[in-house]
């Protein structure tokens, strides 16, 4: 027989919805042996920076002759992205079957997990099977009651960032959010954390000197002039291969992290950070494709933060042709920005760090999620940024890159939805650019 789809094992359980706490998810592990106290584990909170700090680990902890589990979410095209072993995704009868063996010890007179709680539990039951070295795994959301923060003793733990995003679940504030995730802050376990508001850092810094974790604070890295494409911090000197600004924290986070492990005893050279720095690859932030012939850059964006180091990357290239709307000395290109938005999201907060005069901007609904509507978004954006060329709302996302390409002077960006670009790599064949 057959075995069902993952899709299929894992939609039952999305009726229940994103539900936090730890009750559910601890059971579920106790009645499957604890799988997640048999692997060491690195785990990795934050507003944004997340995947990227989780991808540059992984990939060094592999060049170090390691094997590495990662787990992150959410997926752009199929779950299986969510469960990496040395970079590798689970195979699809891979995942089924680990999925099966996860709803089979599910108490049918308990309260059922959600689907979030099952395939994180799945993960750490594929991840103990695999007899691994180590585990990068990425909190879900917030991180106090998330359900990856089962582990009493992690090896470290990482806070890349914290800013307003999930307010309906996490708290009204930057305070209250950033309380959340430095719950995964365990007693004496070393910390590493980027740079935070002000607000975010007085709780992170408090909660840091009640557990008494040892912690580190790095400072972004700085280029090599001498050496394009290479930056150095804390005494390292390594390759970037991933753009925009924000990766010179995300690195240097990343490298924060392995002196601590290299403190706890683990083998890793000079070699294998360079290495592991080069070969990184993070799909779907600040990447460029090719579509129709025409250079496209997608970025997911989803939250005002995010937004901001998209709008940071786009203001560092070069236009193609004077912008006399700007001041003396911008070269900002001009943009069409094909974007969809989840309902839940600040709307205002993307438009502001993306839209200027002269920009165009294409809106699309967000296939198969609870999506804002696209007239909708037109009008704020229209108050927003009343200077805007054109604003134009699709029906489907690929109509409204078919007309954005079409204009040959203007930089065409997508974003705004880690979910929407899932719908176009899925749908679309494309290759670097």
């Amino acid at each position: 027989m057959a075995l069902a789809t993952v899709d299929s094992l894992l939609s039952s359980f999305g009726r229940f919805g994103v539900e936090l706490g730890l009750d559910r998810i601890t059971k579920l592990l106790n009645d499957l042996g604890n799988p997640h106290n048999s692997v060491p584990l690195i785990h990795v909170a934050g507003t944004n920076g997340k995947g990227s700090v989780c991808a540059y680990l992984s990939t060094i902890l592999m060049e170090a002759g390691y094997r590495v589990g990662r787990y992150t979410s959410p997926h752009l095209v199929d779950w299986t992205e969510r469960i990496c072993v040395n970079d590798s995704p689970i195979s699809e009868q891979g995942l089924q079957q680990v999925l099966i063996q996860v709803i089979e010890a599910i108490d049918p007179s308990a309260p059922s997990p959600t689907q979030f709680e099952v395939i994180t539990a799945a993960a750490w039951l594929y991840f103990a099977q695999q007899q691994l070295d180590v585990v990068v795994m990425e909190v879900g959301l917030g991180g106090r009651l998330d359900a990856t923060n089962v582990c009493d003793r992690p090896l470290v733990t990482v806070i890349t960032s914290i800013s307003w995003e999930h307010w309906q679940r996490l708290g009204p504030t930057v305070a209250d959010i950033a309380r959340e995730k430095a719950g995964i802050l365990k007693p004496g376990c070393p910390a590493v954390v980027g740079p935070l508001p002000p607000d975010a850092k007085t709780v992170v810094d408090r909660r840091i000197a009640e557990l008494n974790c040892p912690a580190q604070f790095p400072e972004p890295a700085t280029p090599i002039a001498m050496q394009p494409g290479w930056v150095q911090t804390q005494g390292f000197s390594y390759p970037l291969p991933l753009p925009g600004e924000a990766q010179l924290i995300n690195s240097a986070l990343a490298i924060a992290t392995v002196q601590t492990l290299r403190q706890q005893g683990w083998q890793i050279s000079d070699e294998a950070i360079a290495q592991g720095m080069a070969k990184t690859q993070w799909p779907g932030r600040l990447q460029w494709v090719i579509r129709d012939h025409r250079p496209l850059l997608i970025d997911g964006a989803h939250n005002a933060a995010a937004a901001q180091i998209l709008g940071d990357y786009v203001a560092s290239l070069k236009a193609p042709e004077p912008r006399p709307n700007l001041p003396e000395g911008a070269s900002r290109p001009r943009v069409t920005w094909v974007m969809g938005m989840l309902s839940t999201k600040d709307h205002a907060g993307i438009f502001s760090a993306l839209l200027r005069s002269g920009d165009n901007l294409y809106l699309v609904p967000v296939p198969d999620h609870d999506s804002a509507k696209p007239e909708d978004l037109a009008t704020l954006a229209r108050n927003i940024c009343p200077e805007l060329e054109d604003i134009r709302c699709y029906s489907d996302l690929f109509l409204a890159l078919k007309d954005a390409l079409q204009l040959e002077s203007n930089l065409t960006v997508l974003c705004g939805s880690l979910y929407l670009l899932g719908y176009f790599f899925a749908d679309t064949v494309t290759q670097k650019g």
